[in-house]
């Protein structure tokens, strides 16, 4: 008999995770049985539980390759010199996660979002799944920082900023911005884009000379 290929192998992995990721992202962990998976990827039990022991496999598998694009984009990020500003860095991470997970689209409708909120409130009562994604948040958090440390070097930021506090307020707005799209819809990384410019632009009133105005 002809051995399957790893292409194949590969290829039928990203299948059932995608099908998975639908059926959470749309019913939820808890409301998503294994027979729903099935269904849902056109595959035998066998088929399944062959790359998969359960649910909560299936659950951590998408998480952790989620986590694994976001690392690699602000680590990415962090080498270069000097890095990507915010503004265009974060719609970039968005932009990226999307082309990276094509098959986790439901009627035109991105679910990465939905998806998002239904870890968030998972890792609350998983402790194997918040050890997943507080792993990945603290890779994030770390690239970040290199980031800051960047922005510093260049001379882009003020000598005494908090790597480390800046670092969570971007993540904060990244993590935001997509519980906004899980709840309203989906939007143009642009809002993103332009919000964060106007953001960066703000000058503190105290530091004006007396009389000037902005602009």
């Amino acid at each position: 008999m002809a051995r399957v290929s790893q292409e194949h192998l590969d290829a039928r992995r990203r299948q059932i995770l995608d099908g998975a990721a639908l059926c959470f992202a749309r019913n939820g962990f808890h409301a998503t049985s294994m027979q729903d998976v099935l269904k849902e990827v056109g595959l035998s039990a066998g088929a399944v539980y062959r790359y998969f022991s359960g649910k909560e496999e299936l659950i951590g598998a998408i998480v952790g390759e989620v986590l694994d694009v976001v690392g690699g984009v602000f680590e990415s990020a962090a080498e270069q010199s000097p890095p990507p500003l915010p503004d265009e860095m974060i719609p970039g991470l968005l932009a990226t996660l999307k082309e990276a997970r094509p098959g986790v689209v439901h009627n035109g409708e991105w679910i990465f979002p939905r998806l998002m909120l239904q870890v968030w409130t998972e890792t609350l009562r998983n402790e194997d799944l918040a050890a997943i994604v507080h792993a990945g948040y603290a890779r994030v958090r770390a690239a970040w920082v290199k980031v800051v440390e960047g922005y510093k070097d260049a001379d882009l930021i003020a000598a005494d900023a908090d790597p480390d506090a800046m670092a969570r307020v971007m993540i904060a707005l990244a993590q935001g911005f997509a519980a906004q799209m899980a709840v309203f819809g989906e939007m143009p990384p642009e809002i993103m884009r332009d919000g964060l410019r106007a953001m960066v632009s703000m000058r503190d009133p105290a530091q004006r000379p007396e009389g000037s105005q902005l602009g």
